[in-house]
């Protein structure tokens, strides 16, 4: 099979390439990337027009929540990826935070078999750090790792026992695996349902001062530094956390970090009037937070963009604020808001393009990021331009729970390609998806 996509401004991070040019594939890989006036198309070639559109490495997401199985009634992987390739993300890695938790070969076997008979996103499973997220005794790492995980973490459960952390990154690191922690101290949260602060007085609710976050990347990059390993801070969310990386990056430590959408577009304000849509874990903080990791992003101290895509029904969001659960979808509204950052602050696309293909890539040592000749052909062909409002009957994910709903967007990802096969283009609708 042959494929053209032609004239688009094609942008490589990996190769610093960025020029007006054909991408040709063969048979699900990158055969060649010239100059328009020097292709010579076949006539049984398939072509694809992409002028005005930027063509780039196919996006890949580190930190979503698939759900399934156990939470079927949230996300299943086919649902998961469906919202994946409409947000422009050819792979996607998946959080053990699932029932039962993907502790053990079985489990990351079952994903990765759910994500064949899908046929949309590459999946790529991340394992538990620890027995049932329980934090107490190490998974079944080396198992994990030849079923096919690559990463190890217990995201939305943070590893207390500082001891365990060292046995995790000492362990994982004779698999070449990261261990991505999700930084909370629970006994200075004290419970606590959004950021400690001028908004949490205001509605009376029990805050999280940041030092939670703090001490706890703290205590792991103090681990790090004895043990070697490799760490990844997920959804770093304050000023104190961005610099606390800034500096062990200057040191050499092999650490890594990523920002979600949410934590640099909304403050603590979006909770006002108990916004149960704007409750996550870590919370949303204050806007000097915001502009450092804005700022940690433009200088490279955080590595990537990640969704933390994470879906909940209805009625798990329409409570209480103290009982709604945290989080809110992401895939389908990541590179919109990340491009309305990048305009913002005049962010590079190169280097934004990288943070959202090349670098998490990198970090997972999975395939894809690359546009080179003989690599995947995963590709996301984007409209920057193109202005659309986030409707809740448009959202591929089986959840809604986000507070972007209604917003006018601008940029987005209008075809995208896994493999040298077309998973995505904006405007049509596969089998058995209703309008």
């Amino acid at each position: 099979m042959s494929l053209w996509v032609r004239g688009g401004l094609v942008i490589d991070p990996a190769r610093d390439f960025e020029a007006i040019a054909d991408v040709h594939i063969v048979d699900g890989r990158i055969a060649a990337i010239s100059e328009s006036s020097s292709t010579s198309i076949q006539s049984d070639d398939t072509v694809i027009p992409a002028e005005g559109l930027w063509v780039v490495p196919g996006l890949v997401d580190m930190h979503v929540h698939l759900r399934e199985p156990g939470f079927e009634y949230k996300e299943t992987v086919a649902s998961g990826t469906a919202a994946a390739v409409a947000g422009g993300f050819t792979a996607v890695a998946a959080m053990a935070n699932t029932m039962p938790v993907n502790d053990c070969a079985a489990v990351t076997e079952l994903i990765l078999e759910r994500a064949r008979m899908a046929g949309l996103a590459r999946v790529y499973p991340i394992g538990a750090v620890s027995k049932g997220l329980e934090g107490k005794e190490l998974a079944e790492i080396g198992e994990m790792h030849r079923a096919g995980v690559v990463a190890i973490s217990d995201d939305g459960q943070p590893i207390q026992d500082g001891a365990l952390m060292r046995r995790a990154l000492e362990y994982a690191a004779m698999f070449g695996l990261p261990v991505i922690a999700h930084e909370e101290d629970r006994q200075l949260g004290q419970g606590g349902v959004m950021n400690e602060g001028e908004w949490s007085f205001r509605l009376g609710l029990r805050g999280i001062p940041k030092a939670a976050e703090e001490a706890m990347v703290a205590r792991d990059l103090a681990i790090l530094e004895r043990t070697g390993g490799r760490l990844h801070i997920a959804h770093i969310s304050t000023a104190g956390a961005v610099e606390l990386v800034r500096a062990a990056k200057r040191r050499g430590l092999p650490v890594t970090a990523e920002a979600t959408p949410h934590h640099f577009t909304l403050t603590e304000a979006a909770v006002a009037g108990y916004n149960t849509q704007a409750k996550m874990n870590p919370p949303l903080r204050t806007e000097a937070d915001v502009r450092a990791v804005r700022e940690g992003l433009l200088d490279g101290t955080i590595d990537c963009v990640a969704s933390d895509h994470a879906p909940h029904h209805e009625d798990e969001k329409r409570c209480e604020f103290d009982r709604a659960a945290n989080g809110i979808i992401g895939l389908e509204t990541t590179l919109a808001l990340t491009l309305a950052m990048a305009r913002e602050t005049g962010w590079n696309r190169k280097r934004m393009i990288a943070a959202l293909s090349t670098n998490p890539a990198r970090i997972l040592s999975v395939p894809g990021g690359t546009l080179a000749v003989g690599a995947p052909a995963d590709l996301t062909l984007i409209d920057p331009n193109l202005k659309w409002v986030l409707h809740p009957e448009e959202v591929r994910s089986r959840s809604k729970n986000t507070p972007f709903l209604g917003w006018e967007l601008q940029g987005r990802a209008v075809m995208t390609i896994v493999g040298g096969e077309i998973k995505w283009r904006l405007g049509e609708r596969r089998q058995g998806e209703t309008e």
